[in-house]
């Protein structure tokens, strides 16, 4: 099935279109089996409140019979004093419209919390299923879009199984038991309003497709609008920086308008259906009055009889308008159905093995903590046994296609040996990066890890087993110490003593609560200079044998950047680090530096040594000399 981010083309359109409706909707039938007691209870209780509905003209008939002393009053009814059948003919009716106002209360209390609840487990599991897809979906999908599936096609989801899939069974049982009860008491009658159906079914059949192809393009232009809102939201910065706010405002208007159409139109479709049965229904009284009217002149029908098909007339077309409205309801919830699968049918492109390897890491933390006590000891150059990482004939795409970008990569890096990548923009620095996180798999070629293919590994220790510090740190909505841990199970001593290994307890005790200080979405209550500094604190909780720095010091100032810089010296004893830097004066002293360009390894040695070699490396550090 096609992803969601795809083109909506005629030929995909058309294909669901032709595709069963009611096969989109057993794909959501699981969620209803965990409530099946409840629904079974629900649909139970049709039963007396479609027999209670349609006793009513019934009865009603009735009374006008013993009114009118016709011979279709019920022999018990005639052979009792006039006033005692009635009043037994009053009650009846009270009794049966109780049952029906409580029932129909309680069913409809019973079927929305059932609704809600599937709501939120669709919710839930999509959400699940979304942060488990590949960072490869994320490229290509707008965040708008997402947001949208995730809130407002999944309630409508709700409403399909609450509302709309136990409203039509109420309502095609509430018909069918009317329909028994007009041909018990007078068949031609029956007939005829039966007959009836046939014509209004096909139109809204034919009403409801034109609906649900509109209702598919407003969801559509609904998701592009959310993508337009929050790119501006995030962007605002940019936006009034460079004067955007009516460019961009317009760009909004015509999003917005084309989703109008598309919402008028399903509008349209809907009321068309409303006012068709209204129609048909006045229609159907009058046919009723007319052939009635002809057979009681004739003396073939009493008064209470056509009194009585009359009521039922209204009565059968009532839930068919139910139904229709209920049905349009399904409609949209069956094009919400597409849109949310075409989510979950989404292959998770990045996956555990069945029996993965995890021998790497039993012992991985114990041998961290042994350096970082032994630190101002003699053991401190103990050479690390651990955080080898080699690239084999490795090949990668962003498109599965021949541009590829990273081209028969192959190095070692040997376990405690510090690295830096190097070379101008899309040489594929970051790539390497987010190759190795597992991010993303190579096209060809393989990734190891202290000798182990790391698709073999699963992904969560896999990160567990490094760090990675990009230039601009990604803070949560929450508390300082929460963005430490992320989630994590360290007490608050461990949080203190990570900061205080990396010189930033200082700063997080001047915030006002200290530690409990509350910060916004993406920490905008602090400098990015902070924000970094917690992205240091947040790498070394977590005593990763393999550290990876993504220009991590650009945005600190000189005074915060030698305190950090004190502290990476002793974060990094003992473990294999990866810096990709652009300023080549901060990466003199690692061991090895990688010279990069579209995606091959053309360099490597030492800062001397590749200034002496006289390639590219040193064209790069030669023109940064000169800016200087």
């Amino acid at each position: 099935m096609t992803s969601i981010t795809k083109p909506q083309t005629k030929s995909h359109t058309e294909y669901r279109r032709r595709e069963n409706d009611w096969r989109l909707f057993l794909r959501l039938a699981p969620y209803a089996r965990r409530h099946k007691k409840s629904l079974a209870l629900a649909m139970l209780l049709l039963v007396p409140m479609s027999i209670a509905n349609a006793v009513q003209p019934f009865l009603i008939g009735q009374v006008i019979s013993l009114i009118r002393q016709e011979p279709s009053t019920f022999a018990l009814l005639r052979n009792l004093p006039f006033w005692q059948a009635l009043h037994i003919l009053e009650a009846l009716l009270v009794v049966t419209v109780s049952i029906r106002l409580i029932f129909t209360g309680f069913q409809g209390y019973l079927v929305q919390k059932i609704g809600q609840q599937i709501t939120a487990e669709i919710r839930q599991d999509l959400f699940k299923h979304v942060t488990s897809l590949a960072v490869r979906f994320f490229d290509r999908t707008p965040v708008g879009k997402l947001i949208t599936r995730l809130t407002s096609d999944v309630e409508v989801l709700g409403d399909v199984f609450s509302t709309g899939a136990v409203g039509i069974v109420s309502d095609l049982f509430s018909m069918l038991v009317i329909l028994g009860f007009m041909f018990s008491i007078r068949w031609e009658l029956a007939l005829l309003l039966l007959a009836m159906l046939i014509p209004v079914s096909a139109l809204i059949i034919y009403f409801q497709q034109q609906y649900r192809s509109a209702n598919y393009k407003a969801r559509e232009e609904l998701s592009a609008l959310n993508s337009q809102l929050q790119e501006n939201i995030v962007g605002i910065n940019v936006v009034q920086l460079f004067r955007r706010e009516k460019f961009n405002a317009e760009l909004f208007r015509k999003t917005n308008q084309r989703y109008i159409k598309e919402v008028d139109k399903t509008i349209f479709n809907e009321s068309a259906v409303s006012a068709t049965l209204e129609w048909v229904a006045l229609v159907a009284i009058a046919l009723v009055l007319l052939v009635g009217g002809y057979l009681l002149l004739q003396k073939n029908l009493t008064f209470g009889i056509l009194s009585a098909f009359i009521l039922y007339a209204e009565r059968l077309f009532q839930p068919l308008q139910q139904f229709a409205e209920k049905f349009t309801v399904i409609q949209a919830g069956f094009t919400a159905i597409e849109r949310v699968i075409d989510i979950l049918d989404e292959p998770i492109e990045i996956r555990d093995r069945a029996n993965p390897r995890i021998s790497i890491f039993d012992s991985q933390f114990g041998y961290i903590d042994e350096i970082e006590e032994n630190l101002d000891s003699s053991e401190q150059n103990t050479k690390p046994q651990l955080g080898e990482i080699k690239f084999e004939h490795v090949w990668f795409s962003y498109k599965n296609d021949d541009e590829y970008v990273i081209k028969d990569l192959t190095f070692t890096i040997h376990p405690g040996e510090k690295v830096a990548l190097v070379g101008p923009t899309g040489a594929g620095k970051s790539t390497i990066i987010r190759l190795l996180c597992r991010l993303y798999e190579p096209s060809k070629g393989r990734i190891l890890v202290d000798g182990i293919d790391i698709r073999e590994l699963p992904q969560a220790e896999l990160r567990r087993y490094m760090a990675v510090i990009l230039q601009e740190a990604f803070l949560f909505a929450g508390d300082v110490k929460s963005n430490i841990t992320l989630g994590d199970g360290y007490t608050f001593e461990e949080i203190q003593k990570a900061a205080q290994r990396t010189n930033i307890a200082q700063f997080i005790e001047q915030l006002p609560r200290g530690y409990h200080t509350q910060l916004r979405e993406r920490g905008t209550n602090i400098s990015s200079g902070q924000k970094q500094l917690l992205a240091f604190a947040r790498a070394t909780i977590r005593n990763p044998q393999i550290l990876v720095l993504d220009e991590a010091t650009a945005s600190l100032d000189v005074g915060t950047e030698a305190l950090i810089q004190q502290a990476l010296n002793k974060l990094l004893v003992g473990r294999t680090a990866i810096i990709i830097a652009h300023r080549l004066s901060t990466i003199r002293n690692v061991d090895r530096i990688f010279v990069l360009k579209r995606g091959e390894l053309i360099e490597q040695g030492s800062h001397e040594e590749l200034l002496q070699q006289g390639g590219l490396y040193a064209t790069l550090h030669n023109l940064q000399m000169l800016g200087t």
